[in-house]
């Protein structure tokens, strides 16, 4: 029995879906555009009014695992068409600058060199002094491309200098401390 997999998702009413049975596949459009989500011949797909249900074939421990995840992707896939995701991450020490140009995330962060990040489609981002907004309507590609810019310079646990997300709490370590004279 897969909890999250038996919840029914609710469909708001600017959203349509398309399924296709011969490839599997899931279109989801809404008004901040389109996603697609590919499904697994074990797992089935009902839609009625405004809710979709997953069910599973068989009961084998690999459809089993699936169940749950196929509805998780589904449900992210609606509330990105409709409100999409966003992360914020900020900058954090001395001489540290962020800049947008073309297609490109410039970051200065502490290295002989800048760093070039190419912005892939589908993500949008916005740069206001040492902090980057990243938006857009597909979860993972939103996580995984704010992943890899914190990725650069991950905050070192002394200072608390370098990139991080913007609720993420750094634990610092205490420096040197002076040995007493006997």
């Amino acid at each position: 029995m897969s909890k999250i997999g038996n919840k029914i998702i609710i469909v708001p009413e600017n959203v349509t879906i398309d399924y296709d049975d011969k490839l599997h596949l899931v279109k989801i459009s809404g008004p901040r555009g389109e996603l697609e989500v590919g499904m697994k011949s074990k797992i089935t797909f009902e839609i009625s009014d405004n809710s979709i249900r997953i069910n599973r074939k068989n009961e084998q421990k690999s459809t089993k695992s699936l169940h749950g995840l196929y509805r998780s992707l589904i449900a992210n896939s609606i509330i990105g068409v409709t409100n999409g995701y966003s992360k914020t991450l900020e900058v954090i020490g001395i001489g540290y600058r962020v800049a947008l140009e073309n297609n490109k995330l410039i970051l200065n962060v502490g290295f002989s060199h800048t760093v070039e990040i190419n912005i892939p489609d589908g993500i949008e981002i916005k740069v206001e002094k040492n902090s980057i907004l990243v938006s857009g309507i597909d979860k993972q590609l939103v996580g995984n491309f704010s992943a890899n810019i914190r990725k650069v310079r991950p905050p070192e646990p002394y200072k608390g200098k370098g990139i991080r997300y913007s609720d993420e709490k750094i634990k610092l370590k205490p420096g040197k401390s002076l040995k007493a004279d006997k």
